[in-house]
């Protein structure tokens, strides 16, 4: 008996030259945000991306949104990377060491310290875009579980992004701050959590295990 052909699914091969171009203009977005940055035109990326500006509107609405989804993805990929190897801790202590490891970003993966660079010097609400809410969430879960305080918890995230934002800039635009002092200042800042000095002190000498980069 014959055995009949599977019939491939209708758009199967344009769905895939789709998510090839998408993932190929988003990687042009990241280099162009390590070169220029959020305020690059749409005509420089679209030289750099080897397409028409027309192109990249088939994809995005707009520069922004291309550079968002940039952002965002080199974002979640670091963190993957960061969380590949941590020492044994409570779901905060684990966290805090995957922020803390940020701060080493210029050795580690120098395209995304370039991407750092530009967009927090352009793009002031870098930080909240590129997180796509996965930050306060975590943050929620552990203030519900009793580890940092519960109270006032909006207003408390608003402050902790500000001093984890204002960090970023110390070490990656400003240059005023070595990784090593950011961390320091990095516990000074978990204040805003009502980790008291002692305990806080104690989180930011926690051993960083950095996994090799490939």
């Amino acid at each position: 008996m014959a055995v009949k052909k599977k019939v491939a699914e209708p758009g199967g091969r344009q769905a895939a030259y789709s998510a090839r171009n998408r993932a190929a203009l988003v990687k042009a977005g990241q280099e162009v945000l390590a070169e220029i940055g959020p305020s690059a035109t749409i005509e420089q990326l679209a030289s750099h991306a080897e397409v028409s500006p027309t192109t990249i509107y088939k994809y995005f609405e707009n520069k922004d949104v291309l550079f968002i989804q940039s952002l965002g993805e080199m974002w979640n990929n670091w963190l993957q990377w960061a969380n590949l190897e941590k020492a044994r801790g409570t779901r905060l202590e684990m966290t805090l060491d995957s922020g803390r490891k940020l701060f080493w970003a210029r050795k580690t993966h120098p395209l995304f310290a370039d991407m750092l660079h530009n967009s927090l010097e352009q793009m002031p609400n870098f930080l909240v875009l590129s997180d796509q809410g996965v930050g306060k969430k975590v943050f929620s879960e552990i203030a519900a579980s009793g580890e940092i305080k519960q109270d006032n918890f909006d207003q408390r995230f608003v402050l902790w992004t500000n001093t984890y934002t204002g960090l970023l800039k110390s070490v990656f635009v400003y240059e005023e701050l070595t990784p090593a002092e950011a961390n320091v200042a990095f516990g000074i800042g978990l204040s805003v959590w009502g980790i008291s000095d002692a305990k806080a002190k104690k989180m930011v000498a926690r051993p960083l295990s950095f996994p090799p980069v490939k």
